[in-house]
């Protein structure tokens, strides 16, 4: 028998191990910090997008193989060391996506009030990380920094009505926080102009659904239409709804304007949050964007940026510190360790991208480790863990957390979430 360890339990983890477990001489721990499995799924996919979050499900048929185990509440690096994991497995797997916000680099970034989406994100769905963040809803303007499906995601929850909430598993202190919230104009800002989003068309779409709030587009910063016809059809498509809000502005209490060619250079306020400033920009040859030297302020209590995200180096583990990812060679960073996901290529590419990626992974390690006895294992990560007097939460009791989670849920929603590891753990007794 042969080990494998993956470090991470999301989409990355998973689709690494449906691959793994196909092999009957393959036993596969899936170790994560938290006591509850699914990663990005969980905590980072919107809370009112379930059918996308009901992808966990096919992650649940790999967890519950004869070969595949989740390790939960192990911390990798705290509890145990990656150079200790190497040597108990035959292959380790990193597949802890990229859960930190890139730094927002402009004066005033550190401003009480200014959040990454990742913060903001893990805080409407629950993470323990981010459940005490309490995010300055009392102003009426917000920006959100970046021209991304998040960025979109944010507006989009910032201007829903506590009842376009039902069906959705956003956590109670979000639900509760939002439905006070006083927030009425939402500022989208992208350095460059609508040809050179990355949103696609049914997030976009969204916006011009919503209730209380109607999405703004200046007719000025649209390109001629004609050429449209040079996108490709997912960002024609996405590009016609920008169309759409410039030609129909509908008068809505809250509104989502898109400020293309705006690049914010400077936060102020006098010991908060007040006011971003705002350079435009232009394109050059190239499509990149330079400052035009005009600017102008957007009132602001709270700035979300969305700019991206890194992957949190892990010491003695080879990293690209200019892309926030770990050094590989296509997915091998040392003898026995291999990345995957967007801890291997960055963070790009939706959910789906990882299962192509998880099985070129795992075939990868298969062909590495090759066949044969293996290595301690399960067996010997379990005799350290004890000997650390760490007791792992287990598939089992995950379902257990899970069925209470669906047991306090409000009507229509499908769970309500625990947002701190000591409820997880209660819930299970511990």
């Amino acid at each position: 028998m042969r080990h494998v360890a993956i470090v991470g339990s999301g989409p990355a983890g998973y689709y690494t191990a449906e691959t793994l477990q196909k092999d009957e001489d393959i036993a596969v721990d899936v170790i994560d910090r938290l006591p509850v499995p699914y990663g990005l799924i969980r905590t980072g996919v919107a809370p009112d997008h379930q059918s996308i979050k009901a992808v966990s499900r096919r992650y649940e048929g790999v967890a519950l193989t004869d070969n595949v185990r989740f390790v939960g509440h192990v911390s990798v690096g705290t509890d145990v060391g990656i150079d200790e994991l190497v040597e108990l497995y035959d292959a380790v797997v990193l597949a802890t996506g990229a859960p930190n916000d890139r730094p927002l680099d402009i004066p005033g970034a550190g401003l009480p009030g200014v959040i990454g989406s990742a913060a903001f994100v893990g805080w409407y769905n629950g993470h323990p990380d981010f459940a005490a963040l309490d995010p300055q809803l009392g102003a009426a303007g917000v920006a959100v920094i970046g021209n991304g499906n998040v960025a979109l995601d944010v507006a989009r929850i910032l201007a829903k009505t506590p009842a376009e909430f039902a069906g959705s598993d956003i956590v109670a202190h979000a639900r509760e926080a939002l439905a006070a919230s006083a927030v009425r104009h939402i500022h989208i800002l992208g350095r460059r102009g609508p040809h050179q989003i990355a949103m696609t068309p049914k997030e976009l779409g969204e916006l011009g659904h919503l209730e209380r709030a109607s999405p703004r587009v200046d007719p000025a910063d649209l390109p001629p239409e004609g050429d449209d016809a040079l996108l490709e059809p997912g960002m024609r498509k996405s590009v016609t709804h920008l169309r759409s809000f410039a030609a129909n502005p509908v008068a809505k209490p809250v509104t989502i304007d898109f400020d293309f060619f705006a690049m914010p250079v400077a936060i102020e306020g006098d010991g908060k949050v007040q006011r971003v400033i705002v350079e435009r920009t232009t394109l050059d040859g190239e499509l990149r964007s330079r400052g035009t030297g005009e600017t102008y302020a957007i009132e602001a209590g709270l700035v979300v940026s969305c700019i991206g995200y890194q992957t949190p180096p892990i010491p003695g583990v080879p990293y690209e510190h200019g892309r926030g990812r770990f050094a590989s060679d296509e997915g091998r960073i040392l003898p026995g360790l291999y990345a995957v996901g967007w801890a291997r290529r960055g963070p790009s590419g939706t959910i789906g991208t990882n299962k192509p990626d998880g099985a070129r992974i795992a075939d990868m390690l298969l062909e590495d480790i090759g066949r044969g006895a293996g290595k301690a294992g399960r067996a010997g990560l379990d005799a350290l863990l004890a000997s650390r007097n760490i007791v792992p939460v287990t598939f089992r009791d995950w379902r257990r957390i899970e069925a209470a989670e669906v047991a306090a849920a409000i009507d229509g929603n499908p769970r309500e979430k625990f947002t701190s590891v000591e409820a997880m753990l209660a819930a299970i007794g511990r």
